[in-house]
């Protein structure tokens, strides 16, 4: 006996998502008549019947988006993901919220268990390693995108961050503009992909003044710039700039050289990346590439749901900008 089609079959045929041709049966008028046309002529195809019964008691779960988040514990995807959730709960959908502490094997778990739950899309910032939840989350054919960070192809899942390499870019315009000569770049962590895009328009504006680049790579946080202050003037006393990977490890390098007696702004310029709300509270305050993750995450949100409710797929790769805010850490 052949086996009988799914709407994971319907949706393939047509050429839309599963979420699509769930709205087409539950004959939601946020469908687009020629979209709903499509889905019924594959359905006729294929002889695709509606179990409206199981659909009713899936229904519990209709207009309920997954969030998995790779380290809630940063303030920076903590900012992220709440303007997320606000942005879609304002629009009538709730939220089902993960975090998977950079491990790829809990992620595969959390994003398994919210397809089971019946989420109709996903939004993703990963953790790097096994790509196995987006493995399932292509069988589940569930719109989804990866944000912040890439780790699969795009054509296969949309990614969308702020301009990293235009941020280090602007970063260091201003501290050789600030009289720097010799700018360290610290944090991150070697190899990955999201350290190297932080990385690039650093790289590429000291290449093209003929200055040598400095990495200190590490896990970026506080205690590896608390670290790294002692590191710099133990190693590294000619650099007299500062650009950090994100602005935990910023903060936790204006730690370490109050602890050390180095004056921030003066004898060490310093910035961040990403402009959580603690860089303008610090003393003294911390300048940083500001990403503006709040209206980032209400961009993600507008994304997902133009998917979901009128098919409209975003394009494999969204760059949002970024600006830079000097302050007290590298103006002196």
């Amino acid at each position: 006996m052949d086996k009988r089609p799914t709407i994971i079959d319907v949706a393939t045929l047509a050429g839309v998502s599963k979420s699509t041709v769930s709205l087409v049966l539950q004959q939601s008028p946020l469908v687009k008549q020629e979209t709903r046309e499509e889905v019924r002529r594959a359905m006729a195809e294929l002889g695709y019947v509606y179990n409206r019964a199981a659909a009713n008691l899936r229904s519990a779960n209709a207009g309920l988006i997954g969030v998995v988040i790779n380290d809630l514990r940063n303030p920076f995807f903590t900012e992220f993901a709440t303007s997320l959730q606000m942005a879609l709960s304002a629009r009538g959908y709730a939220t089902v919220l993960g975090n998977t502490d950079e491990d790829p094997t809990l992620q595969a778990q959390v994003v398994g268990a919210m397809l089971e739950h019946g989420v109709s899309a996903l939004i993703v910032s990963p953790a790097y390693g096994d790509d196995g939840a987006f493995d399932a989350i292509t069988r589940a054919n569930v719109p989804a995108l990866q944000v912040l960070r890439q780790v699969v192809d795009t054509a296969r899942v949309p990614f969308a961050a702020p301009d990293y390499p235009t941020g280090s870019r602007l970063a260091t315009e201003h501290l050789l503009a600030q009289g720097a000569t010799r700018i360290a770049f610290v944090g991150g962590l070697e190899g990955r992909p999201v350290t190297q895009l932080r990385m690039s328009g650093y790289l590429a504006t000291l290449a093209a003044r003929g200055l040598e680049p400095l990495h200190l790579p590490g896990r970026p946080g506080r205690a590896f710039g608390r670290e790294a202050a002692r590191w710099l003037i133990q190693e590294h006393p000619a650099v007299d700039a500062v650009l950090c990977f994100n602005d935990l490890t910023a903060l936790g390098l204006l730690t370490g050289c109050t602890e050390l007696g180095r004056p921030v702004g003066a004898a060490l310029k310093i910035v961040g990346f990403d402009d959580i709300e603690d860089c303008a509270q610090v003393f003294p305050a911390l300048s940083s590439v500001r990403c503006d993750i709040a209206g980032f995450g209400r961009q993600m949100a507008e994304t997902v749901l133009d998917w979901l409710e009128n098919d409209h797929r975003p394009p494999p790769e969204t760059v949002t900008p970024v600006t830079l805010i000097p302050r007290a850490s590298s103006t002196g």
